[in-house]
């Protein structure tokens, strides 16, 4: 699916297959049956990640051995992870996307013949393309106050570009004709907006496809409503977390979506269905999502023909209705994972009629230099800071204390905001107050320089009656604000 070579030996392809946890190895070994079935040139190298993983104290569920097998071989197919939840373990299935910046998901949204669903019949048949690694899962995070807790949303215009122009090319790969670009930038219009705006622009370079922006809640509502008016949709990390889940219980859940991470480097093809731990090891297994995972990854390393078969033969099953697993069979007729497998594998050669045919030729991606990404601007000032303070006083009282320790400083106190909105000067309203407040500073003159002594000076005063956590530069780029501000803020 991209330009990356993986590691070939006499025309076969060398794949790290990670089975995973729970389910994983059930579903993996299914897969990979039937792929030796239909003939795919494909030999596999086992690899780790996980609870295995988390178990034996490697705190980022992917051992080096396993990152090893991936760097060397370009592709991986992988089963579920388990993740801890809400402890300091990072998720493996992270730290694998984001080690070898696989920065684009693909989620193929597409009905699937003889799964029962309130949509079927209406022949869904789209992609969500969701940025992977950046946004709120850079998993930036700091506790500000014992009570209040924050996550960096980080947003590069790099990044933007890259994951539209992957949508693009994917849309143009597949004879698609229109890409959505889904964001919240009438909220978040420095993060989210970067989205929309260099969405907009990278799309004109492309005059083959149509395009349009929406609102992201508003594309989550009309995927419900109208899920037949989209093609291609791309969005920001998050936004396309959420709304690949929403899209894949359109056409059956997440035990049938395929998935695929994509990146200059790697690939890697995984189920995203969960671990299942409440029927692992009972050979009940539905291993629908990770075959259709591995077609996507017979495409990416170029055997069309072996994936078109696989596909098809798992169409034919379907529509038969014979031999499926209890989660998609008719009530009292589900049967185990190997007799699945067995009835794909019996029905490879065969063609679905019921399936619309849709050619697929080789994703063309941009190269991404291996440097430090970098823009200058033409001009830049910097205004002044916000200082984030945490105090139990009332803002009137902070505000008094804070304008006091800007007299004689460069400084002068503008305003105060509690959560975003704007609480001294006072604006009227209900604002509940916790005890994390930003105080905005402007400088009195222009400084020169970086103005770090005049940054230090107003940080040790205000450290004389408040704690204070953390400071963001108040920049102006090119003559237009980079920073936001608060509600009520004049």
């Amino acid at each position: 699916m991209n330009d990356a070579t993986p590691a070939q030996t006499a025309a076969r392809t060398r794949v790290t297959a990670i089975a995973g946890d729970g389910i994983g190895p059930e579903v993996m070994r299914a897969t990979q049956q039937i792929l030796a079935a239909a003939g795919a040139q494909v030999d596999w190298e086992d690899a780790l990640a996980g609870a295995e993983a988390f178990r034996k104290g490697i705190a980022t569920g992917a051992p080096k051995e396993t990152l090893d097998s991936i760097a060397r071989n370009g592709v991986a197919l992988k089963g579920p992870l388990e993740t801890p939840v809400g402890f300091g373990e990072k998720s493996a299935n992270v730290t694998l996307r984001k080690v070898f910046e696989m920065y684009g998901n693909i989620r193929p949204v597409r009905e699937l013949p003889g799964i029962r669903t309130p949509f079927a019949g209406r022949g869904i048949d789209f992609v969500v393309v969701r940025e992977n690694v950046e946004d709120l899962y850079a998993g930036i995070e700091h506790m500000q106050t014992p009570g209040v807790a924050q996550c960096l949303k980080l947003i590069t215009e790099v990044g933007c570009e890259r994951i539209v122009r992957l949508a693009a090319s994917l849309a143009l790969a597949e004879g698609r004709k229109k890409v959505t670009v889904a964001h919240k930038a009438n909220i978040m219009k420095l993060t989210e907006g970067m989205m929309k705006r260099v969405g907009e622009q990278v799309l004109k370079e492309y005059p083959d496809l149509q395009h349009e922006s929406m609102i992201v809640d508003n594309c989550a509502h009309q995927m419900v409503i109208r899920p037949e008016q989209f093609d291609v949709t791309v969005m920001t990390n998050m936004n396309g977390d959420i709304l690949s889940d929403l899209a894949a219980g359109l056409v059956g859940g997440l035990g049938v979506a395929p998935s695929a991470n994509l990146g200059d480097a790697c690939a890697m093809f995984e189920a995203v269905h969960g671990s299942a731990p409440q029927i692992a090891g009972k050979g009940l297994a539905n291993p629908t999502a990770l075959l259709l995972s591995a077609v996507m990854m017979l495409r990416h390393i170029g055997d069309f023909a072996t994936a078109r078969k696989v596909e098809h033969a798992l169409y034919v099953t379907l529509e038969e209705g014979k031999d499926l697993t209890g989660d998609i069979a008719a009530p009292g007729q589900g049967v185990g994972t190997q007799a699945f497998t067995d009835r794909v594998i019996a029905n490879l050669g065969r063609e679905s009629a019921a399936v619309p045919a849709r050619e697929y030729r080789p994703i063309t991606l941009q190269r991404w230099p291996a440097i430090t990404w970098y823009k200058a601007a033409a001009t830049r000032e910097l205004v002044g800071v916000d200082v984030f303070v945490e105090s139990e006083r009332d803002p009137r009282a902070i505000g008094i204390t804070l304008a006091a320790a800007a007299e004689g400083s460069a400084f002068t106190l503008k305003m105060i905001s509690s959560r975003g909105t704007q609480v001294w000067p006072e604006q009227g309203g209900n604002t509940f107050l916790v005890d994390h407040f930003r105080a905005r500073f402007l400088f009195r003159e222009p400084p020169k320089g970086d103005a770090v002594a005049e940054i230090t000076d107003l940080l040790n005063r205000i450290g004389r009656q408040h704690r204070w956590m953390h400071l963001e530069k108040l920049q102006r780029f090119d003559g237009a604000d980079a920073f936001s501000k608060a509600q009520g803020e004049g």
